[in-house]
């Protein structure tokens, strides 16, 4: 298994542990080559959630599509930034 992958996934159910002990209903998008990673819904909510880690950071086209997405399904976007040893970032990009 490629590295980089590995630590990605790693991330992804990071995510998923943390969003489901908040009582969100949520669920990876396995081996996506889209721009949403995890999907989560809580009551009347729903988000879509692109993970990075490290340095890695988001193209404009990709927060585009990914705005694109959470406008068709009336959701919120968001990037989670992962570092090493420090917290998850969030940064909306859409609404």
């Amino acid at each position: 298994m490629n590295r980089q992958y590995a630590r990605g996934r790693a991330y992804e159910y990071k995510a998923l542990i943390k969003l489901r002990e908040e009582g969100w209903l949520a669920q990876r998008s396995a081996a996506s080559h889209s721009p949403i990673d995890i999907f989560a819904g809580k009551g009347a909510q729903t988000v879509l959630i692109q993970i990075k880690s490290g340095k890695a950071r988001v193209k404009e086209a990709d927060r585009q599509v990914l705005r694109e997405w959470a406008q068709a399904f009336n959701a919120k976007a968001e990037i989670w930034h992962f570092q090493k040893r420090k917290a998850i970032s969030v940064e909306l990009v859409f609404p």
